[in-house]
């Protein structure tokens, strides 16, 4: 019998910026709003998408800036396949050319790139320029940038179950080792901090099956800003809604 896992540490204390507020230590992002900005404005929806990833070279810019370590964006989740076939084969070509020509640029700057989600799903090329991409920048450490792409934490979960499951029935474990720590350590982005600040654009208040495990301590900010307007201004405002809160992980505030 494997002895049970310990239970994970408190955070470590976060460091201060020179304005005096703690910084975030990890980043996710909800991209919500690509399509009604872009209706807004009479374009067709793959217009909007097309501005959105113009925002995401912005908040990595931002991150990098700010010394934020660790940034997760919600790029692509296992219920967008729904959408119209042209849309899905509009996104999954903007992300062959994301991926084909800004890898280039952010591991220039040091960020390394790593994917969530159930690759296996996706086309060829695309798991090939996925798999180039980390190894291109897999000794980067400036900024790690976690891409969901076909994710869904449902899921995700489910699937953590099943493998921890599957090793019970082999003999590895005992049910009783199943702990918080040996689950959390079986889920994807293992060795990443959970997400501190979630930011969910666009006015929606929801997480839409994202990080549900992740997300358990997560201090929430919803802007009304659209994904394709969002600039590091925002990201700041919502880094600052973050320094107001008192972080205190189930412990009496005094």
């Amino acid at each position: 019998m494997s002895s049970p896992s310990p239970l994970r540490p408190a955070p470590e204390p976060y460091p201060i910026t020179p304005g005096g507020g703690a910084t975030p230590q990890h980043v996710a992002v909800i991209m919500d709003g690509n399509r009604r900005w872009a209706r807004a404005r009479g374009m067709p929806g793959v217009f909007g998408h097309q501005r959105g990833a113009e925002a995401v070279r912005r908040v990595v810019e931002g991150c990098l800036k700010r010394g934020i370590p660790h940034l997760t964006l919600f790029a692509f989740s296992s219920e967008n396949w729904r959408r119209s076939p042209t849309e899905v084969t509009e996104l999954m070509n903007l992300l062959r050319f994301y991926l084909r020509r800004e890898i280039a640029e952010v591991a220039k700057n040091g960020v390394q790139v790593r994917f969530i989600g159930e690759r296996e799903f996706m086309a060829d090329d695309i798991r090939d320029l996925m798999a180039e991409a980390e190894a291109r920048t897999r000794h980067n450490s400036a900024l790690i940038l976690m891409i969901a792409l076909n994710y869904g934490s449902r899921r995700e979960i489910a699937r953590t179950a099943r493998a921890l499951a599957e090793r019970v029935a082999a003999g590895e474990l005992e049910p009783e080792d199943v702990d918080e720590a040996l689950f959390d350590a079986a889920m994807n982005g293992h060795g990443i901090p959970d997400p501190d600040l979630l930011i969910r654009t666009s006015g929606e208040q929801r997480l839409s099956n994202f990080m549900l495990w992740q997300l358990a301590y997560a201090e929430l900010v919803f802007m009304p800003v659209k994904w394709p307007e969002f600039d590091q201004s925002h990201l700041d405002e919502a880094i600052a809604e973050f320094q107001k809160r008192e972080r205190r992980y189930g412990a009496s505030s005094g």
